[in-house]
């Protein structure tokens, strides 16, 4: 097999464009090489990589940092409606590449890099992940901030900067094994402390009754340190800011203990109080009610309304003396986005502003805080929603305990017959309930998400206010989605169409005119194989097993859930298997199936299917019969950086969950603008790409949300599957047998009896219609031409799914802002 060309040599070859001219290459070498000077210590005068790579970045963010005051004094000066997008996740991955990508660096820095002897890949794989999110969720908060500062949105994300983000999966014996992601270890080049917005959040105390209104009193104080990060857009000198805020105690934290001399004591409780921010909770899909979790959510959202509120009122840019003393343009300037539930206490935490700082009557502080708050639901699956017990609040919060009692009777009062606190024992806290009631806007992330939204989870509250309730279809950015990761695909389509399609995704529509191009169809079938040879090489060395780079690349990777139904392949992969093995001389399609994911480290569930997975890749792998027709290989520590190599490599995208469960789906989109096909069933997104692509061009398969629905008035019965379909009969005697686990026969008999006694996402159902669509998979495979015009005629079908179209719906429908093409002068020329 050819050594693959790395991007480099790529880029090398290919590019004409944007060529980088000789002055920048020399103002880069000389920049880099006095960052270099001042990262080394004196008495070190080797260089390491990491020194090259931190001298870089800094060589790099020189160049954001003028673009970026200069676009905060430009929002001073206009003064326009800004947007703040809460989340207690960011998954942003790398930041090195997509700076140089969005400030058009590329080329000029990988030249700069190359005269200076060093490889630029080899620098941009020292940077680590910022994984501060579980998945979809947190990439979907990533790419809007990119979208936005894009869009010329004046934006803000306001978050966490977790110590510790998502944790690194090991896989040992083919178990899952959590290890913790210390991404801080050697510095943030991206981040700016900015100790002078430091600010104090309080926690537990008690309410007091006065003549002025209640007054919350004797609580613990933790102080908000501000994190910086840069956020640049494509191209267009705008830079916007993501803020984390970091948790420290006090100086006179627990100085009650050193007043009695435990001064010892009292230092190392402080501790205590910067846990808040010490780690990421990793569960994607479930709620974990722990109060540390509980402060978390409220400490993001004490210091960002703060942030905020700081920021309204005065309207100078470096001024921070009060101009705006009225709350009545509050809506009108300040709209705050909820990411899903996390945030929530948003609401009740605005209203505590207005009533008890501001003593503004409960009308009008009500009326201001829904006209400025949004809520977007990510999920219909009942353990996913947030409900908090009343005791907890009544520790913790407990004025908000008393703004939400009022809430909940205001609830009542408009006729809403669920009240946002549910009759249970404890009392619980509603909090999907809580944005509902608060904002005025809801929306759902697809549009099958956003009718399920309506009819089922808040059907109640939609029959009330049926005009808040929207569909927002999630979207990916394509600039770290396509031109980023698969740079051979960008260049060829950029030949074809030009290069606005980066900014404008629609445009790719018009690939359709070359669907018969016999020398289009032959470049992108040769993108995708050297992307193909490249994922070979990688995975070879990773997982030393060798790979077939002419079979189907067939790839599922997210997070490890029941309802993603990561044991439907499973099934698959033992059947293809058992269907080699019976006929080893017939013909098959050969097939490469990668599964990648971390589960949460409490879901048993979870981590027996990664077991399962990495113990039937064992036996076929190992199967001399087998030979390289059928490999399986299980991706270790999934990541976005991990990603950015596998989806470009991609033939098959794997979108299997049962019908109503998957609220979107980002994964399938990324797939389709870099040339996968999908197999998947009618749920979340795929949906609307089936619409947009035609259905003909994907493999859809299985129950619809109405079969679904149906099967469970009836009753799902397994064993009517296990006993009619002969193939899943065997299947499943092998795994209870103990065929892909020897030594432990019993070990899969938690999964068996599941899957044939109580499974909610209905594996079986789906098992036949499954199987046969990946049949036709093979037969297409088997027609290369065929196959590439599908791919072809899916990349221009997703221009939907950019979040640059997502997050102009937002701005128009919800947000009341325009996006704006302002290109805002660079930094070395003069302003207006």
């Amino acid at each position: 097999m050819a050594r693959p060309l790395t991007d480099h040599e790529k880029r090398k070859q290919i590019s004409v464009r944007g060529i980088a001219g000789l002055g920048d290459v020399a103002e880069i070498k000389k920049s880099f090489n006095r960052h270099l000077h001042f990262t080394l210590v004196k008495d070190r005068n080797v260089a390491t990589p990491r020194d090259y790579y931190f001298a870089l970045a800094h060589t790099v963010r020189d160049h954001l940092v003028g673009r970026w005051i200069r676009t905060q004094q430009y929002y001073y000066e206009k003064d326009p409606k800004r947007v703040h997008y809460l989340s207690l996740e960011f998954y942003m991955g790398r930041t090195l590449q997509n700076t140089m990508v969005n400030l058009g660096l590329q080329n000029t820095c990988d030249e700069a890099i190359y005269q200076l002897g060093l490889d630029l890949e080899e620098l941009e794989d020292i940077e680590e992940d910022a994984g501060l999110g579980n998945g979809g969720l947190g990439r979907l908060a990533a790419c809007f901030l990119d979208s936005m500062a894009t869009l010329g949105l004046a934006a803000y994300g306001y978050g966490i900067r977790y110590e510790f983000g998502i944790f690194n999966q090991k896989i040992s014996n083919g178990w899952q094994v959590e290890e913790a992601d210390d991404w801080l270890r050697y510095g943030n080049p991206w981040e700016k402390a900015r100790p002078e917005y430091m600010l104090p959040v309080h926690f537990y105390g008690r309410v007091e009754h006065t003549g002025a209104g209640p007054k919350w009193v004797d609580t613990q104080v933790v102080l908000a340190m501000p994190y910086d990060t840069p956020v640049p857009g494509f191209k267009n000198n705008t830079v916007n800011t993501m803020r984390l805020w970091s948790a420290k105690a006090p100086n006179d934290f627990n100085l009650q203990e050193f007043n009695v001399g435990d001064y010892i004591q009292a230092v190392l409780d402080r501790n205590l109080a910067e846990n808040i921010s010490r780690v990421l909770y990793p569960n994607d899909n479930f709620f974990e009610g722990k109060e540390l979790r509980l402060k978390q959510e409220y400490f993001v959202v004490a210091a960002t309304l703060q942030d905020i509120i700081r920021r309204f009122k005065s309207s100078k840019f470096g001024c921070r003396d009060p101009v705006r003393t009225s709350f009545e343009s509050f809506p009108d300037k300040v709209a705050i986005q909820l990411n899903d539930t996390h945030p929530a206490l948003a609401i009740p935490e605005l209203m505590r502003f207005f009533l008890d700082v501001e003593k503004m009557s409960w009308e009008k502080a009500w009326d201001i805080t829904r006209r400025t708050c949004s809520y977007t639901n990510h999920t219909v699956l009942p353990e996913a929603l947030e409900r908090w017990p009343v005791y907890m609040f009544e520790k913790l919060l407990p004025r908000h305990l008393l703004i939400i009692y009022e809430i909940n009777q205001l609830g009542k009062k408009i006729s809403l017959s669920l009240s946002l606190s549910l009759p249970l024992s404890p009392y619980l806290i509603n909090m999907a309930h809580l944005c509902v009631v608060g904002s005025h806007a809801v929306n759902g992330v697809a549009r099958i998400h956003s009718d399920i939204v309506k009819s089922t989870v808040f059907k109640d509250f939609y029959d009330v206010e049926p005009e808040k309730f929207q569909n927002k279809t999630n979207g990916i950015t394509p600039r770290r989605w396509l031109l980023l990761c698969n740079p051979g695909l960008a260049d060829i389509i950029a030949e074809k169409i030009g290069e606005d399609f980066l900014k404008d995704l629609y445009q790719l529509r018009k690939l359709l005119d070359y669907i018969n191009d016999d020398v289009f169809i032959r470049d992108v079938a040769k993108v995708k194989q050297e992307n193909k040879q490249k994922l070979a090489v990688y995975l070879e060395k990773q997982y030393k097993v060798k790979i077939n780079p002419e079979s189907i690349f067939d790839i599922h990777v997210k997070r490890i859930h029941e309802y993603k139904r990561q044991l439907l392949n499973c099934l698959h992969i033992i059947t293809y298997y058992n269907r080699i093995k019976k006929e080893p001389n017939k013909m098959f399609v050969p097939r490469t199936i990668m599964v990648g994911g971390k589960a949460a480290p409490g879901y048993h569930m979870a981590k027996m299917i990664i077991k399962l997975i990495t113990s039937v890749a064992q036996v076929v792998n190992n199967d001399p019969v087998v030979g390289d027709r059928l490999k399986v290989i299980f991706l270790e520590n999934y990541r976005v950086t991990l990603a950015e190599k596998v989806i470009p490599a991609a033939d098959l995208s794997e979108q299997i969950s049962t019908a109503g469960t998957e609220a979107s789906g980002t994964g399938n989109m990324k797939f389709m603008l870099n040339g996968a096909l999908t197999i998947g069933t009618m749920d979340g997104a795929n949906v609307e790409m089936a619409e947009e692509a035609g259905e003909e061009n994907l493999f859809i398969f299985g129950m619809r949300v109405e079969e679904v629905e149906a099967m469970d008035r009836k009753g799902y019965n397994a064993l009517e599957y296990y006993e009619r379909l002969p193939e899943l009969r065997q299947v499943m005697d092998q795994i209870r047998t103990g065929f892909f686990s020897p030594k432990e026969p019993e070990l899969f008999k938690g999964i068996v009896n599941m899957l044939m006694h109580h499974d909610r996402f209905k594996v079986f159902a789906d098992y036949e219609a499954y199987i046969n669509s990946q049949e036709k998979v093979n037969n297409l495979y088997n027609h290369p031409k065929e196959w590439t015009k599908k791919v072809i005629r899916n990349i221009a079908a997703s221009g939907k799914f950019s979040s640059d179209r997502t997050i102009s719906e937002y701005a128009k429908e919800i947000w009341g802002v325009e996006p704006s093409d302002v290109k805002i002068p660079p930094p070395n020329e003069p302003r207006d």
